[in-house]
């Protein structure tokens, strides 16, 4: 993106959305989420630290949330496959957002691609956690 580009959460959503779509079978979407979480980039290991650690993952989750109200940069990663897809998809959707967008932006996503009736309970928990991790950083910006 350009310096001045905005950043549209709900386009992005959409173009997940559109990708989901062109994989109707759910072993396809799962492999989908695993190759979306290996291109994430690696946080060195000395950013792997317990207090950047996030609650209510029972993978190990490292989440940054780094800038101020006007931009958020969200840098995370994690030990298991799925889940680090699942961060992928976050990270494209809200990372680059003002405070304001990503408070005002529901990830209807989750439910249009079928994450939310086909993810394990513990990953659904895990994303959650992620989820309100970021907005609750964002809420404390505003």
């Amino acid at each position: 993106m350009a310096g001045t580009a905005h950043h549209d959460p709900v386009a992005v959503q959409d173009e997940i959305i559109a990708s989901f779509r062109l994989l109707p079978e759910w072993l396809d979407r799962y492999q989908y989420l695993i190759d979306l979480g290996k291109r994430l980039p690696p946080l060195p290991e000395e950013e792997k630290t317990d207090d950047k650690l996030l609650a209510g993952c029972q993978s190990r989750v490292w989440l940054y949330l780094e800038g101020d109200a006007g931009r958020i940069t969200i840098r995370a990663n994690s030990d298991a496959a799925i889940v680090s897809g699942l961060i992928a998809l976050l990270i494209q959707v809200y990372s680059g957002c003002s405070a304001r967008q990503i408070v005002d932006t529901e990830p209807h996503f989750v439910r249009a691609i079928g994450l939310a009736d086909h993810l394990s309970p513990t990953r659904a928990n895990g994303l959650h956690a992620m989820l309100n991790a970021i907005k609750s950083h964002a809420e404390g910006l505003l």
